[in-house]
């Protein structure tokens, strides 16, 4: 890729990534077809489908239509070869012991940014029941009937929030998760689950009420947008000035995004069919620190660093959720951007252009925010390891490139 001028035009916003594997995982609890609308053609969705399938389920993929078909006999393993490709792979195994009663996961694997241990679920899951044991390098869990708890979540986990939130929906009585995880993909699973028959109140809040039910049933159901997909293009926008409209984008799902880039200067307005944003000269630095929902969130954290890498000023950034979520700072430094890092703090100071470079992507949003700092460096940028940003965006560079932004996918 290489710097690029404004940029103007429409972007479609796809479904969330986020959201579409949580809700492919969730159609486990219902026998029969349950079909999803508006699911990214992405490599982690690929992921899941293969993982399903290798428990039976039949899956069928259609534009952005996917039928899956869950029989009535899973086979409840979800091997190593593919789930340490994917750390959301993690999320079947509330449904599959809520489900039928047992369940082989192999610890997870995914982006490469420090530790996220998934020892709240598995504590979560023994508040319902649920017994585990560990063997070469596989999580057994079995739970002759699921019983409901109450669960304090020492930390707002999404993951563990949603595995707890699929387990329950079956199991016996009500489940209450104090200091669940609030993030709009918590709800979206919660609507999906609620429209399956299960009995759930509080979403959207830190305390969720689960009656179980003693059966689903498969719905057809639409995945909300992707809120991070909208965080990349505003801030392609942010670098190379211009207008764009994010047509499907949810204002409601990113406040605390927009905010800040509006305390950077960006020009936003909401309309009936999306959002409209316009950067007109070059924006002020701001300091960010990322929260759990409704903070400001860690997946947009790699683009708002690459916004501040050109802005005026200088700001500082503090990640509050993952130790080890600055490796693309020395990447950025490579492309000539003034970063100084220390623990779980940055200081960004904004220089006029970057230098294209040869860089390597770690992980999703590093990578796309790599596009991002790309198209605001002179000379040509190439990233390596660019499959890490296929597993989360459908096309970047093509949609990119339909708004004037200089960018192919080789």
């Amino acid at each position: 890729m290489r710097g690029s001028g404004p940029l103007d035009g429409q972007l479609r916003i796809g479904g969330a990534k986020n959201s579409a594997l949580k809700l492919m995982a969730a159609s486990l609890l219902a026998e029969g077809t349950t079909s999803l609308v508006n699911v990214p053609d992405i490599t982690d969705v690929a992921i899941m489908t293969e993982l399903l399938e290798a428990m039976g389920v039949e899956i069928r993929r259609t534009g952005q239509r996917v039928d899956i078909n869950v029989p009535n006999e899973i086979d409840p393993i979800a091997p190593y070869s593919l789930v340490e490709r994917m750390r959301a792979s993690i999320v079947v195994l509330g449904p599959l012991l809520a489900r039928i009663g047992r369940a082989r996961v192999a610890m997870p694997g995914g982006d490469d940014f420090g530790s996220r241990p998934i020892d709240m679920h598995l504590q979560g899951l023994e508040q319902l029941g649920a017994t585990f044991s560990h063997e070469h390098g596989d999580i057994n869990g079995r739970a002759d009937r699921l019983i409901g708890s109450e669960v304090f979540l020492e930390f707002p986990s999404v993951g563990a929030t949603e595995n707890l939130l699929m387990a329950s929906v079956l199991a016996e009585g009500v489940t209450i998760i104090e200091n669940a995880a609030r993030e709009p993909e918590i709800t979206d699973l919660a609507n999906f689950l609620s429209e399956m028959g299960g009995r759930i109140e509080g979403a959207g809040t830190s305390r969720l009420r689960i009656e179980g039910v003693d059966k689903l049933s498969p719905v057809n159901y639409t995945v909300i947008p992707d809120r991070v997909e909208a965080a990349t293009y505003l801030s392609a926008l942010a670098v190379c000035g211009g207008q764009l409209h994010l047509e499907g984008a949810r204002v409601d799902h990113m406040e605390m995004l927009l905010r800040k880039f509006e305390e950077m200067g960006m020009i936003l307005k909401e309309d009936d069919s999306g959002l409209q944003a316009k950067v007109v000269d070059r924006l002020t630095a701001a300091d960010v620190s990322t929260l759990p929902y409704p903070g400001l969130a860690t997946d947009y954290k790699p683009f708002l660093v690459a916004a501040l890498t050109v802005s005026d000023g200088a700001g500082m950034v503090t990640e509050n959720i993952f130790a080890g979520r600055f490796r693309y700072i020395d990447e950025l430094v490579r492309m000539g951007a003034e970063i100084r890092a220390e623990g779980r703090h940055a200081v960004v100071r904004g220089v006029r252009r970057l230098s294209g470079a040869p860089v390597r992507a770690h992980d999703i949003r590093a990578g796309a925010a790599l596009v991002v700092a790309g198209l605001a460096a002179d000379g040509e940028t190439a990233i390596s390891h660019a499959h890490h940003v296929d597993r989360g965006y459908e096309d970047l560079a093509g949609k990119l490139s339909s708004v004037g932004a200089q960018v192919t996918r080789t």
